[in-house]
């Protein structure tokens, strides 16, 4: 083991070396092995032991919490650091390790934001896997350059016994479809650029395991051959480590390819800031983001909080991209509107993070003394936040959670608030009136987990109702138009409502168009809207984005509009947070402004009148333009032996499934089906029922889609009586 304060100062002298630092995370389908791969770059780093690296039996050194030993798996992301040399330099790496099951998809995403490059690591015997496609997207929609690891070769020599050559075929075939992957996800210009290739040495192979790697350049180095790989196993466990270090270690192979092939801060914040901030580039602040400027003004995002359960103080940690975080220093949080000051700046030696007095941007760090939330962007003066870190997946389940004695409501209250901002994947939701507090993830395993941790880490007794499924509301057509008056009859809107279109919707999803209010002059959003086959008429209608819907105004020449915008985009957002069916969330939707009559005394067109028309208005116009219910549909890759097709099938048609596809791979089928999540509460023990334990399932997609007509009423019906809304809406 190295010397802890030693290494500190060597971590202290790397962070102020921006072109030797690299930021990076691990990214896998889950059980793929990021975690075992971690640990054994924390050991040779000296910042662990050696002997327990990768081992199950020990546990992760990333694993902090007792349900990731229990479970084998990780849920949270962590934050390590390390030093490397690399031809006769030193350099800095960063490295955050994520969670590969879907439902823990979120820290995938807030871990994209704060690094620039990621190690996609892919088992060699299961190949692509549904994840590995999840979380490149995660990774190219952030601007991040990934390289290939194709992990756990012993399966493919010990288990499958293939030859040399059928194993480089193996590689190949992996090779292929991971730049087939970036060709579809990434944006044109990186499309050539990030393919990987296993003669430049940005594809390595190996097993975290058994803690050794190899890639093409470093075989031609050391002088190895497939076919030493292959006389490893015929060692002494002994024998093969002692070779193993000589010969492949893997921090050496993977940290090379990391200094090598992934980009240090200068190069990566040229292209990264102009996607994921969009404030102005020829401002001095917009200058400080993209050149990395460490005398610049402080500019950093928070990509996860972590509230220390002793003192309950927050540690926000996330990304500097420009200025030098001081001690003591006086921040601005946009989001929050608030200042603050720096209590503690802290970088991770290893795994812990340790004070330091200063750290300047280009680094990957901690700080204490703000009470923000994930997302937010620290400045010392008002400026444009960052984009918001928009989730791939959005929650689909929700459980009620009370607490076992009355006694305990206001702790619920705390504890509550403390996990939002711990996991922001997972939705809050606390009614004062009828006291039912909710919690939406992204599964049933997410929820599991939370309800676990409050029990055993915040020591609170709660109880979780039956799981509960998220829908959405929105319309099939045109509504025409619709007339509204405000209840005190001064103020008359007319208005028309329609589903958005799909081209439109979809840029939204894949962050291409913010979420956000239009300026006057959005050249590049009017631009981006022809593209998408909008007219410039309409593209210059547009008003506000807010949550996949869109509000316009083809109004023309009204003189009071301005002085009463505010409130009638107000009560347009209050409907879409809860739409007329059943106070469910709206989407694709577009409300168009089409004329409005307003008082000329504006004590008469206030709040109290615009909002209340606003909700009648849209509820009118949505019955005119049928109203439809939209459930959550999950695209599911199932895997059981080939003898257990006909019952997989059939356990699909039950739950209202369709199948997309069956594919048979030797002796085991692959089906792909769409499954309505209503349908799949239990699912997993479904599975295992049906296929003797022998059944798996991965989550593909998941998207919205309508209820059948014969469902809806009883569906909008159990809503209402469930919020304990009017029967009659």
């Amino acid at each position: 083991m190295v010397d802890k304060e030693a290494s500190l100062q060597k971590i202290e002298r790397l962070t102020n070396t921006r072109e030797n630092i690299r930021n990076v995370a691990t990214s896998a389908h889950i059980h793929h092995g990021k975690t075992a791969f971690t640990d054994n770059l924390l050991a040779a780093a000296g910042l662990m032991s050696a002997k327990i690296a990768g081992s199950l039996d020990e546990g992760m050194t990333t694993w902090q919490h007792g349900d990731e030993q229990e479970r084998l798996m990780t849920v949270d992301a962590a934050n390590v650091s390390m030093g490397h040399s690399y031809q006769d330099k030193e350099y800095l790496i960063n490295l955050i390790d994520t969670p590969g099951h879907v439902d823990f998809g979120g820290n995938v995403t807030r871990a994209m934001r704060a690094i620039d490059g990621t190690f996609v690591l892919v088992c060699a015997v299961e190949g692509i896997m549904p994840q590995t496609e999840t979380v490149l997207k995660q990774a190219l929609r952030e601007r991040v350059k990934p390289v290939l690891f194709i992990n756990k070769v012993d399966r493919l020599i010990k288990e499958l016994k293939v030859t040399p050559e059928e194993m480089q075929e193996r590689f190949m075939t992996l090779i292929a479809d991971f730049n087939n992957l970036i060709m579809q996800i990434a944006e044109p210009e990186f499309k050539e650029k990030w393919k990987v290739n296993v003669m430049d040495g940005s594809v390595a192979f190996g097993s975290a395991r058994e803690n050794w790697a190899l890639s093409l350049p470093f075989m031609k180095k050391k002088n190895v051959t497939f076919k030493d790989v292959y006389k490893l196993y015929d060692m002494e466990e002994a024998e093969r480590k002692k070779w193993v270090w000589a010969n492949a270690p893997l921090y050496e192979v993977v940290l090379d390819m990391a200094v090598k092939h992934l980009p240090n801060p200068l190069e990566a914040q040229k292209y990264r800031i102009p996607k994921i901030w969009r404030g102005d580039s020829d401002s001095q602040f917009g200058k400080d983001l993209l050149n990395c400027n460490k005398d610049g003004e402080v500019g950093f995002v928070i990509t996860r909080i972590v509230i220390d359960p002793r003192s309950g103080k927050e540690i926000s940690a996330g990304r500097l991209y420009s200025g030098t975080i001081e001690n003591g220093m006086e921040v601005y949080a946009n989001n929050a509107k608030k200042k603050y000051r720096v209590q503690q700046v802290l970088v991770y030696n290893g795994i812990k993070p340790e004070q330091l007095n200063s750290v300047p941007c280009g680094n990957v760090l901690a700080i204490s003394g703000l009470n923000v939330d994930v997302g937010d962007t620290i400045t010392e003066n008002p400026q444009t936040s960052f984009e918001e870190i928009k989730h791939i997946f959005q929650p689909v389940i929700t459980k009620s959670i009370e607490v076992t004695k009355s006694a305990d409501l206001p702790k619920l209250i705390e504890v509550l608030r403390k996990v939002g901002k711990e996991d922001p994947s997972i939705k809050i939701e606390i009614n004062e009136e009828t006291g039912e507090n909710l919690m939406s993830g992204m599964g049933e395993l997410h929820l599991e987990i939370i309800e676990g941790r409050i029990k055993t880490e915040k020591g609170l007794e709660v109880k979780m109702g039956n799981p509960i499924v998220v829908y959405r509301e929105s319309v099939s057509k045109e509504s025409g138009k619709t007339e509204i008056r405000t209840p005190n009859g001064h103020n008359i809107f007319f208005f028309s409502i329609e589903p958005l279109e799909d081209e439109v919707y979809n840029a939204i999803e894949r962050g291409e168009l913010p979420e956000l209010r239009l300026k006057k002059k959005a050249e590049d959003i009017w631009k981006k809207l022809n593209e998408l086959g909008l007219s410039n008429d309409e593209a210059r209608q547009y008003l506000e984005i807010y949550k996949g819907n869109v509000f316009e105004d083809r109004t023309r020449g009204l003189v009071l509009l301005p002085e009463a915008i505010e409130s009638i985009l107000e009560g347009w957002r209050m409907v879409i947070d809860g739409g007329p069916l059943s106070k469910e969330p709206m989407m694709k939707t577009k409300l168009i402004l089409l004329d409005a009559k307003l008082h000329v005394d504006h004590m008469h067109r206030g709040p109290a009148q615009i909002y209340p028309a606003l909700r009648l208005g849209m509820y009118e116009a949505m019955k005119k333009a049928g109203a439809v219910m939209l459930e959550p549909i999950q695209t599911h890759l199932i895997e059981a032996p080939i003898e257990f097709m006909g019952t997989v099938t059939q356990l699909v048609g039950s739950k209202r499934g369709v199948l997309i596809d069956v594919q048979q791979e030797g002796n085991d089928t692959m089906i792909k089906a769409k499954i309505p999540v209503a349908e799949m509460i239990g699912w997993s023990n479904d599975l295992r029922s049906a296929t003797e334990g022998r059944g798996i399932s991965s989550l593909m997609d998941q998207n919205f889609q309508k209820i059948p007509n014969d469902l809806q009423p009883n569906v909008v019906r159990t809503i209402r009586q469930r919020k304990g809304l009017a029967e009659n809406q």
